[in-house]
């Protein structure tokens, strides 16, 4: 095995730390962004058990920007995710393969409330926070037009 240059290990062991430490902050604590949604009509205090933006231009634009500034991290570039979490454009795979209707929207409106749960209380396991709660941080109208989002870059269109 060839010894490195003793001039150039300083260098080495820096680069080495600065990537360990850069790939540790990259999954850190997260300050969640703003998302403007005043463009979008309002949905009031009682969330929605169903996506009331989905097709919504004005929404799933919103919602590719509020995902991008919050959710990407985690979840990965236009929601693909590099394995750390959930690949958000399977979330509801299992509906697309249904075939009858009543049962496709029934699964759909069951994958929405799953999803504006997750995102509100988070996801906490044996003590250890795999995902942040937004309760109180992300307004509905922000909530949902990510899912708006998320719905356009499903795996399996339903």
């Amino acid at each position: 095995m060839k010894r490195l240059c003793p001039r150039l290990a300083p260098l080495a062991l820096t680069l080495i730390l600065a990537a360990a430490v850069g790939t540790a902050a990259a999954h850190g604590d997260v300050t969640p962004q703003a998302v403007d949604t005043k463009d979008l009509p309002q949905l009031g205090k009682d969330w929605k058990p169903e996506n009331p933006y989905r097709g919504n231009a004005a929404a799933i634009k919103i919602g590719t920007s509020a995902y991008n500034q919050n959710c990407a991290r985690c979840h990965g570039l236009e929601a693909v995710s590099g394995g750390i979490a959930p690949d958000l454009r399977k979330m509801d795979n299992e509906c697309a393969t249904l075939k009858d209707a009543k049962k496709k929207a029934s699964c759909v409106k069951d994958v929405d409330e799953y999803y504006a749960a997750s995102v509100r209380k988070g996801k906490v396991r044996n003590g250890a926070v795999y995902m942040p709660p937004f309760d109180g941080i992300l307004q509905q109208e922000a909530v949902w037009s990510i899912k708006a989002y998320l719905e356009t870059r499903r795996e399996k269109p339903l």
